[in-house]
């Protein structure tokens, strides 16, 4: 479970965490493909987070630079638990 704290510690700009799931109702439905999704969550530049996701063929870096920013909360949370104060700063 993310916290604000942990949160604050993680270096900006830092990837803190990196999974893949599969592009359905049942993963993240992107576009339904039932294809695997490579998801990457990223510190900002203050103690904010982001989390971007694309096909896992792709890199991690790519994803990073050029994935889907992930914005329902039901999907971020599935990936990177986490407290209400870390929700808060998740970067939308």
């Amino acid at each position: 479970m993310l916290t604000l704290e942990q949160l604050k510690a993680i270096q900006p700009h830092t990837l803190f965490a990196t999974g893949v799931t599969i592009d359905s109702p049942e993963g993240i439905n992107m576009t339904n493909s039932g294809k695997e999704l490579r998801w990457v969550a990223v510190r900002g530049e203050i103690h904010d987070w982001s989390i971007y996701v694309h096909f896992s063929s792709n890199p991690v870096e790519w994803v990073r630079r050029f994935g889907d920013k992930v914005c329902r909360e039901y999907h971020i949370t599935k990936l990177v638990p986490a407290t209400k104060e870390a929700m808060e700063m998740y970067r939308y």
